[in-house]
């Protein structure tokens, strides 16, 4: 056997470990072909600084950088803080309402920050496109977007279904994959990863490099996750998320109140449980509420330590469990069932049922120790007992 087919088993092997639990490489053959290469690897990540902070959505991508970065390869954490300008249209009904700079600026710091709760900050390269792309220019721009046709960025998804609904497409959408597609030339990506809707966007990428004389990036899609709710994407714009840097009993409890039918999901992709372990959860070997335990101290142990993690499960063990409430709590009675929203304005809590469905979109809104995300959730009189809104506002509610 020679020595480059030797290079090419071992390169081989490595691609076979190193995309390990992602849905789809595009392609496995020539991710390999780049690390036969036997030089680090630049891989991108792109992420539009749209909202404050990360979340556990965001990690299943960053623990796959991790990976790559333990390998020895460079990541390039790349903020869209020129993209984020546009609002990136995936996924979306509507036209994304675009950020002011300083919203940009502020949310962009804070990803900095909480991307290297995961990555190697020595491994990391940390840009902006905005280095490029304002001094690019008009006459740049319209050569690049002359690159990819519009049928092409009409096979978009959601943009298909945008234009079938009759609803407003416009040019500046448009030019979103685009944009990102340059970002991977003007970084020369060996590999771009991110969730499976951002797939279009990343092949748009190496159609670009192709277009430029760069060898293609290979593109890897990750998982997306649910959100708290059981069904959304988790996005801090529904509320339904779980953030890098939640506060240890915030996120014990966060995850406390996910659903049942998401514990095999978060357990395999969020934590490091044996197959014996989830196939326990799977069975029902393991009862749901140990089981949701064990997810979050193992979750919460991850991002804060265990110490943290005992705090936080003696906190939610006290709280919700035991239903201890400070006696010196308020009392209020209610005949029958009552809108939440309503309710929280007739105890105060929220000058508006407007304010109301605000703070329970948010997941600031909890019945009995469970996060309530539906702004049309009942309270019940005797059936539930306690209402809390956000960390101060707590209420005793009988019949």
């Amino acid at each position: 056997m020679t020595k480059r087919d030797v290079n090419e088993n071992q390169a081989n092997e490595q691609a076979a470990a190193l995309t390990k639990g992602s849905v789809e490489t595009i392609s496995a053959a020539e991710l390999a072909a780049k690390l036969a290469l036997g030089r680090p690897l630049r891989i991108k990540l792109g992420m539009d600084p749209t909202a404050p902070d990360l979340h556990l959505g965001h990690s299943l991508t960053l623990k796959k950088l991790r990976d790559f970065q333990d390998a020895g390869h460079t990541v390039i954490f790349l903020v869209g803080d020129f993209t984020a300008m546009i609002g990136d249209p995936t996924g979306r009904s509507e036209t994304r309402k675009p950020l002011s700079r300083e919203q940009i600026e502020r949310n962009a710091e804070t990803y900095r920050t909480q991307a290297f709760k995961i990555l190697d900050r020595e491994r990391t390269e940390v840009r902006f496109n905005s280095e490029w792309m304002n001094e690019l220019g008009v006459r740049r721009l319209i050569e690049i977007a002359a690159k990819v046709s519009v049928a092409r960025l009409l096979e978009r998804d959601d943009f298909e279904k945008r234009l079938a609904a009759q609803e407003p497409l416009f040019l500046h959408e448009l030019l979103y994959p685009v944009i990102q597609g340059y970002d991977s030339v003007a970084l020369e990506a060996d590999l771009e990863i991110g969730g499976t809707d951002q797939k279009f966007n990343m092949l748009v990428g190496r159609e670009l490099q192709r277009h430029f004389g760069q060898t293609p990036q290979a593109v890897m899609t990750v998982p997306l996750l649910e959100g708290l709710d059981g069904v959304r994407k988790m996005s801090k714009s529904y509320g339904n998320y779980v953030g890098l840097t939640d506060k240890p009993e915030d996120m014990y409890g966060k995850l406390m109140s996910a659903p049942d039918k998401l514990m095999v999901r978060y357990y395999e992709l969020l934590t490091k449980a044996t197959p014996e372990e989830i196939a326990a959860v799977k069975s029902g070997g393991l009862h749901p509420m140990e089981a949701k335990k064990r997810l979050a101290r193992a979750i919460v142990t991850e991002y804060h330590g265990a110490r943290a993690a005992d705090r936080a499960e003696q906190y939610f063990e006290s709280k919700h469990q035991r239903r201890e409430i400070p006696a010196s709590t308020q009392v209020y009675r209610i005949a029958e069932d009552l809108w939440i929203c309503e309710l929280m304005k007739q105890l105060q809590f929220t000058p508006s049922t407007s304010e109301a469905r605000r703070l329970v979109s948010q997941g600031a809104v909890r019945v009995d120790g469970r996060t309530i995300t539906d702004v049309n959730f009942r309270f019940v009189p005797g059936e539930h007992k306690v209402l809390e809104v956000g960390k101060r506002r707590v209420a005793r509610i009988e019949p």
